[in-house]
């Protein structure tokens, strides 16, 4: 697994699989919470089948990606995302983020030079700043430092996942072992900080290319469909699904599904054939 060193004690871990001939890179970037292992052995073989590439990587502080000690934010996230592309250059790069990941890819290509995307799909990103999300990004953090992620696990979870996936994996969780709070230099630790300062002001009218809009209905955290509406609106040209049959961990629940979605969006972008703005899919 290559490393791209980026400044003393801070690296990214990444795979890159580059396409064939008329592919894309799906250029993938992480929540703060997991790690590049949702794409690479999820929705990405069936990328891969197809003829397109793959770039996933660990932001700093997750699996294998060095950090140091408070140098981890949405403004290091999005620069190590910019230098981590510079140094691949993959080809015809189309940025998919999860969640907040999507407002790094957001932030990435509106950086431009070697950030700018072919086209863009957010999963379960589209949400406004305001006290429910701070309360709620202030919770997380609280949880992981009074019992440590499996308390912040067990508590979300449920409100996260589809039912399905929740039936498949209920025996992982609420376990007896006693909690044990997190350490406040640990990576997972330091990146559920950084969502509390994150800048969700996204110029939505200047993103110049194509996005695909992915929304799962049983979100029971960040989904509040009036605001997705809105800002789904907002841009110039889009298209989107709505999966009735899953939470806010898209690719974990359904990678089938969204590598479907993934599929009829790159074949749209390569033939160019994209929508009119606003269309549904």
């Amino acid at each position: 697994m290559p490393v791209l060193p980026l400044s003393p004690g801070n690296s990214l871990a990444y795979d890159h699989a580059p396409p064939a001939d008329g592919g894309v890179t799906f250029v993938c970037f992480n929540a703060l919470t997991g790690d590049k292992s949702m794409w690479t052995a999820g929705v990405g073989p069936a990328l891969q089948r197809h003829g397109h590439g793959l770039l996933a990587f660990n932001l700093r502080g997750q699996a294998d990606s060095a950090f140091t000690f408070d140098s981890v934010s949405e403004a290091t996230i999005v620069s190590d995302a910019l230098a981590l592309l510079a140094h691949v250059r993959p080809a015809r790069p189309v940025h998919v983020g999860l969640s907040i990941g999507g407002l790094f890819a957001l932030k990435a290509h509106l950086a431009g030079g070697a950030g700018a995307a072919q086209g863009l799909v957010l999963i379960n990103t589209l949400r406004k700043a305001g006290v429910r999300l701070d309360w709620l990004n202030e919770g997380l953090v609280r949880a992981a430092r009074i019992g440590g992620l499996a308390l912040l696990r067990d508590l979300f979870v449920p409100l996260l996942f589809n039912e399905a996936w929740l039936a498949r994996n209920r025996g992982d969780f609420l376990r007896d072992a006693p909690y044990t709070p997190v350490p406040e230099r640990d990576g997972a630790y330091m990146l559920l900080k950084s969502g509390a300062t994150a800048d969700w002001d996204v110029p939505y009218e200047a993103i110049d290319v194509p996005v695909l809009n992915v929304t799962g209905l049983q979100d029971r955290v960040f989904l509040n469909y009036a605001d997705v509406d809105e800002l789904y609106a907002r841009l110039p040209k889009a298209e989107r699904v709505d999966m009735a049959d899953a939470g806010h961990m898209i690719p974990a629940e359904r990678p089938d599904e969204l590598a479907g979605a993934l599929l009829r969006f790159a074949a749209k972008l390569t033939s160019g054939a994209f929508g009119t703005p606003g269309g549904a899919s």
